[in-house]
C-alpha cells in the first residue's frame, strides 16, 4: 500500500476510508491502532497516528477511551459523498472540457463513454483499493 507520491500518513488515512467505503469496517467498528498500522507497515507510530487523526478531525472516526478507535455513524455516506465531489473535480470537469475542444457534444460523449463500459470484460470488476494487504482485515469492535 505505502508508495511514493503522497506523505504516508495521508495514504494510511486513505486506506481506512477505502476499507470503510468497501464494508470493510461498517460503523461503529473499530479500526486497527496505530500500534497495528505502524508495526505492519514499519512506520514510526506517530505517522500512522497522524493519518488516524486526520480522519477523526472530519469525523470520520471517534476515540472510545481506552479501548480504540472506531467508525462513527454516517462515515461511509459522507465518504462517498466526498469522493463524487472529487471525482466530479478530477475527472469529469476535464473530460468536459477536453471534449468541448475537440467538439465533441454531450450525445456523442455519453455514446463513447457506454461503448467504453460495453467493451468492458464482464469479469472485470470496478477498479476499487483492496485491503488485502490491510492489518485491519478481520478486525471487529
Amino acid at each position: 500500500m505505502i508508495g511514493e507520491g503522497k506523505p504516508i500518513f495521508v495514504q494510511i488515512a486513505e486506506q481506512i476510508e477505502d476499507d470503510i467505503i468497501d464494508g470493510v469496517y461498517p460503523a461503529e467498528t473499530q479500526v486497527p491502532s496505530t500500534n497495528e498500522f505502524a508495526a505492519f507497515y514499519r512506520i514510526n507510530p506517530a505517522t500512522a497516528g497522524k493519518g488516524v487523526n486526520l480522519l477523526v478531525d472530519d469525523g470520520i472516526l471517534y476515540k472510545k477511551r481506552g479501548i480504540g478507535m472506531f467508525v462513527s455513524d454516517g462515515a461511509r455516506e459522507r465518504l462517498v459523498a466526498k469522493r463524487r465531489d472529487a471525482f466530479s473535480d478530477e475527472y469529469l470537469r476535464p473530460l468536459l472540457a477536453e471534449a468541448a475542444k475537440l467538439g465533441i457534444g454531450a450525445e456523442q460523449l455519453t455514446r463513447m463513454i457506454q461503448t467504453a463500459a460495453d467493451q468492458r470484460p464482464a469479469t472485470q470488476e470496478p477498479q476499487t483499493t483492496s485491503s488485502a494487504t490491510s492489518p485491519s482485515k478481520g478486525v471487529s469492535a
